[in-house]
């Protein structure tokens, strides 16, 4: 059995690069709770709280269901549901799931060959990561399911959907001068750059190319905070800030809230460039709510 296969091709409701990350979120939960214990059986009772702030922290900007995945991963032949009246899922209602005592574990071949060959379990994690979320959350998602980092390590999905382009985050970084295009960050040790990072504002995950259109260079803090869905990009280049954030303290003012409405810092001229195809992905498909109102103009860092 090619699991690297199956995980890879896992069903998905998709219509123009919209985000459904429900299986990949319970496969990868799944996982985690394997490699803690094999044997154990998931109840839809006791994990659904987990599921559903997955899904709220990692999944789409809309609410959704983790009956869903819960009951729908069956038909990709890595996962099983028993209920209290045998074999089968009863359906993707969360009443339905919970009245039956719905309970799912990975499928049986699945979890003979994961013991077999430990070093599955690191390859499949690292498959759903790299070909359903950015690399600036990785390591979050792996703490969320209680998966250990170092373990999906082992393979990259370049083997599924070719090489990335490794001249991109030069070719962002010079074209915004080195400058977080947010707050103006430019920080640097001699001649190295630290702290600065090329982002993709359509991830890399769903079809999102390695052009300057599709990058913007961002501080590490606003690079997590971007892929997190707390900052957009509207109209005009101007920074989005969700109103689904909080933080009372100065720092989170400054470095957060006060960023509404203000023009991003840069490209240079000559450069490209946000390209309104990805920028208007990014708002649809990962950032949060609804964006403050703008907030007094101030410096940015320009």
């Amino acid at each position: 059995m090619d699991w690297l296969e199956r995980t890879a091709k896992l069903r998905q409701w998709t219509r123009s690069g919209t985000r459904a990350p429900h299986k990949p979120l319970l496969l990868l939960y799944a996982l985690g709770r394997f490699q803690h214990d094999a044997d154990g059986a998931l109840a839809y009772t006791a994990v659904e709280e987990d599921l559903q702030r997955l899904l709220t922290e990692f999944g789409p900007p809309h609410r959704t269901s983790p009956a869903y995945p819960f009951h729908h991963l069956v038909s990709d032949g890595v996962w099983e549901v028993r209920t209290d009246r045998g074999t089968g899922s009863p359906g993707s209602g969360v009443r339905d799931l919970r009245e039956t005592g719905a309970a799912g574990r990975l499928a049986p071949d699945l979890r003979a060959d994961l013991r077999r060959d430990p070093s599955l379990l690191g390859r499949m994690a690292r498959l759903l990561l790299d070909l359903h979320f950015p690399p600036s959350l990785h390591d979050d998602l792996c703490e969320a399911v209680g998966l250990e980092p170092e373990l999906t390590e082992t393979v990259r999905a370049s083997t599924v959907r070719g090489q990335r382009d490794r001249r991109m985050r030069e070719r962002v970084l010079t074209a915004y001068e080195y400058r977080c295009a947010f707050c103006g960050y430019d920080g640097r040790v001699g001649v190295v750059p630290v702290g600065l990072e090329a982002a993709h504002v359509r991830w890399w995950a769903f079809d999102g190319p390695d052009d300057v259109d599709n990058g913007v260079c961002l501080c590490s803090l606003h690079h997590k905070l971007f892929d997190k869905g707390v900052l957009g990009m509207g109209d005009g280049h101007r920074i989005l800030v969700s109103q689904r954030f909080v933080g009372h303290s100065p720092a989170a003012h400054t470095h957060v809230t006060a960023l509404a409405g203000r023009p991003l810092v840069g490209p240079q001229p000559g450069a490209p460039p946000v390209a309104d195809r990805h920028r208007a992905w990014h708002v649809a498909q990962v950032f949060k709510g609804s964006p403050r109102p703008a907030a007094a103009q101030g410096s940015t860092g320009s």
